[in-house]
This record gives structure tokens, sequence and C-alpha cells, in this order.
């Protein structure tokens, strides 16, 4: 009797769990209409970089411009040597902010998530902190330009941001719920201390985690602009990296484009529209080439966790 009641139960659970076809069909129009809706504003904006400023003019930004111009990337190319330089010193800053904040974030994470860590209610506090109170902009450009003498320096571009309250209390949370106590247990029965179980034991088992912060903050250093305006003097040029370059560019151009002391007719000539789709064609670009090396940890790291 308890068998076939069993066999109840597990026919009852699969007919439930079964999708009915034409609910199936439903979920994916439901889908891939979401994927298109999502993928119409980078279309757009793509098919607007490559459209000439006239068709901008008449028609609006529109999926079916009226003429096609490369104009707005010819506009960068002469200036390739000096975005080329600023790209590379982005690049430079991403990955070294980037690998400095995972550096931070995780110590202290493991440390937090520490039960025998003596200190470990003050340091929570002191973390928790920042999240709701900050010291305001004056006190943090005194503190980065007078104490710390950050100005003019490619120090000013990866250490305000270095280290984040918030991925700390979620890489802790990680630590917590998904590396067993009794891995640290063994761990020291056999002699390792706590930077030998941390680089051996919690780092191997912490990659989802990781990436999914490290392209948080990979994508927060390579898109950030100001802190070069707070940081960087306009005589030290080669320190601006590539948003900052292409903000400055772009508003050039719509000075040049609103200014009544400058000619019509160059002014027709100026891609300012254009160009600023152009600018963010030239900024996502990156990301869109990364993100799907990583995206199975991203989405990993993203869900770990929520079902305990």
């Amino acid at each position: 009797m308890s068998m076939k009641n069993g066999n109840t139960t597990e026919l009852q659970s699969g007919r439930w769990n079964r999708v009915n076809p034409a609910a199936n069909i439903l979920f994916s129009i439901v889908a891939a209409a979401m994927v298109l809706f999502t993928l119409l504003p980078l279309i757009l904006v793509i098919i607007i970089s490559f459209s000439s400023e006239q068709s901008v003019v008449e028609k609006g930004y529109s999926f079916f411009p009226t003429s096609w111009s490369l104009d707005a990337y010819r506009y960068l190319w002469k200036s390739i040597d000096y975005i080329g330089h600023s790209f590379l010193l982005s690049l430079v800053v991403m990955i070294v902010g980037t690998l400095l904040s995972l550096w931070l974030i995780s110590t202290m994470a493991y440390a937090l998530s520490r039960s025998k860590f003596k200190l470990r209610k003050f340091y929570t506090i002191l973390i928790l902190i920042p999240m709701f109170f900050g010291g305001g902009l004056v006190a943090s450009y005194v503190v980065n330009t007078q104490l710390l003498g950050l100005r003019n320096s490619v120090l000013a571009l990866i250490l305000p941001s270095a280290c984040s309250s918030w991925y700390i209390f979620v890489m802790r949370t990680y630590f917590q719920n998904n590396i067993p106590s009794d891995i640290y247990d063994a761990a020291e029965l056999d002699g390792a201390g706590a930077f030998l179980t941390f680089f051996r034991i919690v780092i191997p088992l912490s990659g989802p985690i990781l990436v999914t912060i490290g392209l948080f903050q990979a994508f927060s250093y390579w898109n950030s602009w100001y802190y070069a305006m707070l940081y960087i003097s306009p005589n030290n040029k080669e320190l601006f990296p590539l948003q900052y370059v292409l903000y400055s560019i772009q508003k050039n151009v719509e000075f040049m484009a609103t200014n009544e002391n400058i000619s019509g007719a160059v002014v027709m000539q100026l891609p300012s529209e254009t160009f600023r789709m152009a600018v963010v064609v030239i900024i996502i670009v990156p990301i869109l080439m990364t993100y799907p090396f990583f995206q199975k940890y991203f989405v990993k790291g993203m869900t770990v966790g929520s079902i305990k």
C-alpha cells in the first residue's frame, strides 16, 4: 500500500512539474520578447553611431536612417594616439584595481567570517558605518590630496574605490554559508595557519563569488571618469583614463555645436549626436567581449546560497 501511495505521489508530482506544450511555447515567446526588448536599445545605439548627422537631424533616432556615415568614428580616429594611450591606462587601472579590490575585500571578509576572530564584532561595526554615513566630498578630497598625496597620480584612480563595505559583507556571507566549518577544523588539525587556509582552501572554493564581485569592480573601474576629474589636473593629460578622454571630446564637440561664434557650415559637419553614440559603443564593446567568458561563474555567484 505504501509503495502504491509513493508511486501515486511521484506521478502527481511529475504531472505538476511537466510543462504543457502550449505553455512552453508561450514562455519561449515571452523570453524571446524580453531578450529583444533588452537588445533593442543597444542595436539602436549602434545604428545611430553609423548614421549620418543629417539623418539624425531629419528623422531623429531611427532604426532606418536615410543615410549612413562613419564621420563619428573618423572624428575619433583623429585622436587615436591620445585615445590609445588612455585606453591602455584604463586597462591597467581596471586590472590592478580589480585585483587590489579582491585582495582587500576577500581578506577582510575571511577574517569577519571566522567566529574565532576576537575583534570580529568591532570590525563589523566599523565597516558597517561607512554604508550609512559618509564623510562627504570635501572630507574625502582633503584626505586623498592633502593626507595621502594622491593628486595627479595613478593611485588616485585606483585607491578611492578599491574597497566596498557592501562587497565585504556579501563575501563574508558566502564564506559563512558555503564553506563548512569542518574544513577549517581539519586544516587546523593538519597544522595550517590562517594564511595557508585562506590561500589553499578558501580561495579555491570561492571562485563564483570572486568572479562576480571582480566583474562588478572591473566594470566600475572601466566606466569611471569622476576621480580623474577630481584628482587629475588638466596639465597631466597622460593620466586621463579612456572614459574621461571621451567625455572631454564629447563636451568639446557639444561646445562647438552650440557656440554662436562658429559658422553654421562647420557646426553641420560636427557629428555631435552620432559621436555620442560612437563613444557609447567604444565603452561597452570591451564589456560585451569579456562577459561571455565569465557568465557561468557570474550567474552561479549571484544565485549560490539562495536555497539556504
